[in-house]
């Protein structure tokens, strides 16, 4: 979505209007997810803070200004700051720290970690399987967090074409992964 069209919902949330704040949402919220979900590493924590930063924008939406920054930037700096302050109250006290006996180490064991490698070495040999377009387009959607729609926007496809490239790509992975 334009910026241009983002900074008129912003305007027009910021007047109270629900209706721009749906769209919005629908134009926004998988982008704003995978900023949560790659800060937080945890679905439920990242579902938690889209929810929160869905609340800022509704009571922050008068505050954005498009000649201090691109709707986008604001948007994305209220999911990242959101998913940051999860995090800050997520970490204990020092005091409960000392009150801890037992901290068990949770780093992978050396089997786990040659297990890991291995996988990731096996995921990308069976990426070099692919049409590199579908490989790149498997890596955006699932690493970079892009849409449906913006993979079809960037490739020139129509969007069913671009969601049949992904589950057929995916159907491919994971033969391969099961070689």
């Amino acid at each position: 979505m334009p910026n241009e069209d983002l900074a008129r919902l912003i305007s027009n949330i910021a007047l109270s209007d629900r209706k721009a704040f749906v769209v919005l949402y629908n134009q926004t919220s998988s982008k704003l997810f995978s900023i949560c979900l790659r800060i937080l590493k945890n679905r439920t924590d990242a579902d938690e803070a889209l929810q929160e930063v869905y609340v800022k924008i509704w009571q922050r939406s008068h505050l954005f200004s498009a000649i201090s920054g691109t709707p986008e930037s604001w948007l994305a700096t209220i999911a990242r700051n959101q998913s940051i302050d999860m995090i800050r109250t997520r970490k204990p006290i020092a005091s409960e720290l000392d009150e801890v006996f037992d901290l068990s180490d949770q780093a992978p064991n050396p089997e786990q970690a040659t297990l890991q490698r291995d996988t990731g070495r096996t995921i990308d040999l069976c990426l070099d399987e692919l049409e590199e377009t579908r490989a790149e387009a498997v890596k955006r959607a699932y690493l970079d967090g892009m849409t449906y729609q913006e993979l079809a926007d960037r490739y020139a496809v129509p969007l069913n074409t671009m969601r049949t490239w992904l589950r057929r790509s995916l159907i491919k992975l994971k033969e391969c992964m099961e070689r």
